[in-house]
């Protein structure tokens, strides 16, 4: 860390924050041997807690604003739970178990009785952001078609649980542009857009010609062979003609929902 420290605190400090760690960190900046800012520096580069079978990166959240998410495939249910668990313990914002299944989830319950499921997203909402009775912000989720919309949900419920007040606009595709141009108002209200589409991927570059709003746009992999499993909606949105859109992988909606947050957040400075 490149400051001296007695052994117990050394200790402590390469550890998940503790009173004894943060007790000798404050000490420190009272006494004038760290500034403030040095301070928030030491804690940034805190490392993480070894839970045996994954290592939980809680100072993520002091970095980025959102804690460490669990990336269900791969993992059992056990050592989803123990994840999950760790997380919500120390987080102070919203946890999330992405692509999990109902084994997953049916794991983590006994330990989060909070926590909740949605199946056709497939997002464990292990804890919700805690915002005084203060709302993120606004943000709508279009989606082209009813086969987009475990994408959408998935980045629906992740912002919602964020702290973000969600107006869902779905099945408005471009083969019927008029029911996306009967909800322009909806969108202009909006402070972020996340737009959910597979097939030819045009729906964001449409929104994006409708609105002032920053545009997030999603492809999924729906769609007929030449579709190529979402990369050619993928090249459409990344080629797009309309300004202000932002791409991210394809069925990435959690990933979309984390790009508003951070737009929503930096409204708030």
């Amino acid at each position: 860390m490149g400051w001296d420290l007695p052994e117990r605190a050394k200790y402590t400090i390469l550890h998940p924050v503790d009173e004894a760690a943060l007790t000798t960190l404050l000490q420190r900046v009272a006494d004038g041997d760290r500034t403030i800012q040095q301070a928030l520096s030491d804690l940034r580069g805190l490392p993480f807690e070894d839970i045996g079978s994954a290592k939980i990166d809680h100072h993520r959240e002091l970095r980025t604003g959102q804690a460490e998410a669990v990336y269900g495939p791969g993992k059992t249910p056990d050592e989803v739970r123990e994840a999950a668990t760790a997380l919500v313990r120390r987080a102070s914002g919203a946890v999330f178990v992405t692509r999990a299944t109902p084994e997953q989830f049916a794991a983590v319950q006994p330990s989060v009785p909070a926590a909740t499921y949605d199946e056709r997203s497939r997002l464990i909402v292990a804890k919700e952001a805690t915002r005084n009775g203060r709302r993120l912000g606004a943000a709508a989720v279009v989606s082209a078609g009813t086969s987009d919309r475990p994408v959408a949900e998935e980045a629906a419920l992740t912002l919602g649980a964020l702290g973000a007040d969600v107006d869902r606009i779905a099945d408005v595709g471009v083969a019927g542009v008029h029911r996306l141009l009967e909800h322009r108002d909806r969108i202009e209200r909006a402070d972020v857009v996340v737009v959910v589409a597979g097939m030819e991927g045009a729906l964001p570059s449409v929104v994006a010609g409708l609105t002032s709003r920053p545009v997030v746009a999603v492809p999924t992999s729906v769609g007929y062979g030449a579709s190529f499993e979402g990369l050619a909606a993928l090249l459409t949105m990344l080629a797009s003609c309309a300004p202000g859109i932002s791409v991210v992988n394809i069925d990435n909606g959690f990933g979309a929902a984390l790009v508003a947050d951070r737009i929503l957040r930096a409204r708030e400075r």
